[in-house]
């Protein structure tokens, strides 16, 4: 079975024109159809964005029957987190606390997923981490250390995705996830890496996927939409995953 994912800080539906459309974000999503979504900086009742619930909202316009939502950073009004949206069951969900002292809040959602066929766990890790070096390389230790991660044996399927702000490409090696036994697709120097911020003309790679277990080589690729160079600061970032 072959299942595509997509992972996409969506800038609370706000584009690069400063415009709040949510649709245009589901729009590239109905394009795609993936499986699963790993969504960074989704409101909840926050005024900029209509006091939606832009989960609820993007699960309902684009037709994902589940949906986790996980609050990272509190605002004066509302909050913001990760969301994951899946047409598969969400048979389970936790949200870690990746925040470090006297920094912004981070989190990563981790859900597990219950997709058709003999397979029955998928184990998904969404995050969003630190505009630090020095700090992401802690909030990955950090999430490394967690005893769901430490438990899993090697025969579980593990992708972990997101915003990394990894300007520099260099989490991989210096976040420990290849000495944990992760493979990626371009930080380890082989490939070039996917650039993906910023949306009008992307330098870096900033988003990324990392996976762990029998899950084959997949393809990694960037959504080339034209509407997605409005639609947020961020490119897409989707890989297919043969499980």
């Amino acid at each position: 079975m072959r299942v595509r994912l997509m992972t996409w800080n969506i800038h609370r539906a706000i584009g690069v024109d400063r415009r709040f459309r949510p649709e245009r974000v589901a729009a590239v999503i109905q394009h795609h159809q993936p499986d699963v979504l790993l969504l960074q900086e989704v409101d909840r009742f926050v005024p900029r964005s209509g006091r939606l619930h832009l989960a609820e909202f993007l699960a309902e316009a684009c037709g994902y029957p589940y949906h986790s939502w996980a609050q990272a950073h509190v605002l004066a009004e509302g909050s913001y987190g990760n969301a994951t949206l899946s047409r598969f069951p969400i048979r389970r969900r936790r949200h870690f606390d990746l925040t470090l002292n006297g920094r912004k809040q981070r989190g990563c959602l981790y859900t597990v997923l219950d997709p058709p066929g003999p397979v029955r766990d998928l184990y998904l890790f969404n995050m969003h981490l630190g505009l630090g070096s020095a700090e992401r390389a802690e909030q990955m230790r950090r999430f490394l250390s967690f005893d769901v991660i430490r438990h899993l044996p090697a025969s579980a399927r593990i992708i972990v995705a997101g915003d990394t702000n990894d300007w520099r490409n260099r989490l991989y090696h210096y976040g420990g996830l290849a000495k944990a036994g992760f493979r990626t697709w371009g930080g380890h120097g082989r490939r070039q890496s996917h650039l993906t911020f910023p949306s009008l003309a992307p330098i870096t790679a900033l988003d990324k996927f990392f996976w762990r277990g029998p899950l084959g080589e997949p393809h990694v690729h960037i959504s080339r939409l034209r509407a997605t160079r409005v639609a947020s600061d961020h490119l897409p970032l989707l890989a297919e995953f043969d499980l």
